[in-house]
């Protein structure tokens, strides 16, 4: 076939040219031609997951004789390659289409028809008859989309935050005896180690998967069966809970049919919900790749502190010029991410009564959150902190000069005397034991155990506020 060549499919409407290689019918073109916006379609892992639905759907069908065997593996084999995307050519749906997602629904239902009615020996295999029975689209992308995401979450994102972790365990192993200076507002500040410093980073991650696992039970809660309102018209009342076995056997998740299908079909509370939950994690890694830069500001004018490993020139004019590329990448996609939790968050409150109506935007913005979300932590993991350097040279240098070590002194000599000295060694350059043996009666070894950055790490003497 040459690809203008065309063959006449027909729907409820009338007749409709169609691409001759095209596995999709009349209403997956209608769609085509309405929808003409982003040519962005739906996204492999919305795929993956309506292909499973469609798998488990005709699985409960046949369980309940809601179809015969000869059609009903046939659909079985046909949904289960597309959700292994050897027919991704063939889901050409504009994400912007209609907003319950019938389209991409009748896409699927008409690929799926045409793969299983040559499976089937011939014998005729109806979109909605047979592939969509028991099912709506109201019910059915709900159920992709938490399919979807909960896989995601499962196979990519929480084992990437996981890796992240244990490689910031790994480096703070390492690197975690370093005593430098702490910063609040960008100011020098009292000492921490290394260790601290990315052990917070670790704990933020460690909340971020929590905050993950929070969500599971609501995410694997499927609005299968529910179909058109949430009713269940034209569906067996026991075939959400078989689509729903059969769908946790083939996937190894633990999805169970929704307690209120209505809600589940009215509204995305989860989807908003699981979407949050990814705005914080992308906020964490931004709050550390954003660290990471500053620490490696300079070489010679910023902070110092470490080398990122060098991957690429820094500049097209500048010779020598190395930058924080990945923490930067890293921090983009955190933004694309904040920005998609916004739009899912639209979206979410956008339904009328019974149905959402933006479901195709949250599905594809929910889905690309969770993959740039695990491909920064992978990324950030192995090509920024597993092989950054300590300068320890110049962490020693701004330790041993900076001026807030004098808050230690503040319970013995008071306030108003540690600010003094803390003026005049900032101002004179120099470190604040040397302008302390000046300025008090307090002999060098009473200073040296006071002042001492190592022991003032693991506490030492407090006082004020912490700001």
């Amino acid at each position: 076939m040459t690809p203008n060549e065309f063959r006449v499919e027909r729907d409820s409407m009338g007749e409709l040219r169609v691409p001759a290689w095209a596995l999709w019918g009349a209403q997956t073109q209608r769609a085509v031609q309405n929808f003409p916006l982003s040519g962005l379609p739906m996204p492999r892992a919305f795929l993956r997951a309506l292909g499973l639905v469609k798998w488990a759907a005709a699985g409960a069908n046949l369980e309940l004789g809601e179809i015969d065997k000869v059609r009903g593996f046939a659909i079985q084999r046909a949904a289960l390659e597309v959700a292994e995307g050897r027919h991704d050519a063939h889901f050409p749906v504009d994400v912007f289409q209609t907003g319950s997602g019938t389209s991409s629904n009748m896409n699927a239902n008409e690929v799926i028809a045409r793969l299983a009615t040559q499976y089937a020996g011939g014998a005729p295999v109806h979109p909605n008859d047979h592939v969509n029975r028991s099912q709506s689209s109201n019910d059915v992308i709900p159920t992709a989309i938490h399919v979807g995401a909960a896989l995601g979450v499962a196979e990519q994102l929480v084992p990437a935050l996981r890796e992240l972790t244990e490689t910031i365990a790994r480096k703070a192993a390492d690197v975690g005896d370093t005593v430098k200076t702490g910063r609040t507002h960008l100011m020098d500040a009292m000492p921490l180690t290394l260790g601290q410093e990315l052990g917070a980073w670790r704990a933020q991650l460690e909340d971020g998967i929590a905050r993950l696992q929070s969500t599971r039970p609501r995410l694997h809660s499927l609005a299968l069966g529910g179909t058109a309102v949430g009713t269940g018209i034209n569906a067996p009342p026991q075939f959400g809970a078989r689509a729903a076995a059969l769908l946790s056997r083939q996937t190894g998740l633990d999805l169970q049919p929704s307690r209120n299908p209505f809600a589940s079909i009215a509204a995305q509370d989860t989807a908003v919900e699981l979407s949050g939950q990814l705005r914080t994690i992308a906020v964490s890694l931004m709050k550390i790749a954003n660290d990471l830069r500053w620490m490696n500001s300079g070489p010679l004018a910023g902070l110092g502190e470490i080398a990122l490993p060098a991957l690429q020139p820094g500049s097209s004019i500048m010779p020598g010029k190395v930058n924080p590329v990945v923490p930067e990448a890293v921090a983009m996609a955190a933004a694309q991410v904040i920005g998609n939790d916004v739009t899912v968050s639209i979206a979410g409150q956008s339904g009328s009564f019974q149905l959402n109506v933006m479901l195709p935007v949250i599905a594809y913005d929910l889905l690309q959150s969770i993959a740039l979300l695990a491909a920064s932590a992978h990324m950030l993991g192995r090509s920024a902190i597993a092989g950054f350097a300590v300068n320890a040279r110049q962490v020693a240098s701004a330790l041993d000069r900076n001026p807030m070590l004098v808050t230690a002194l503040s319970p013995v000599i008071g306030y108003d005397q540690a600010a003094a000295i803390a003026k005049r060694a900032l101002a004179e350059g120099r470190p604040i034991r040397e302008v302390a043996t000046e300025m008090t009666d307090l002999s060098s070894e009473r200073l040296a155990r006071l002042l001492d950055p190592a022991a003032l790490t693991r506490g030492g003497v407090r006082h004020g506020t912490g700001d």
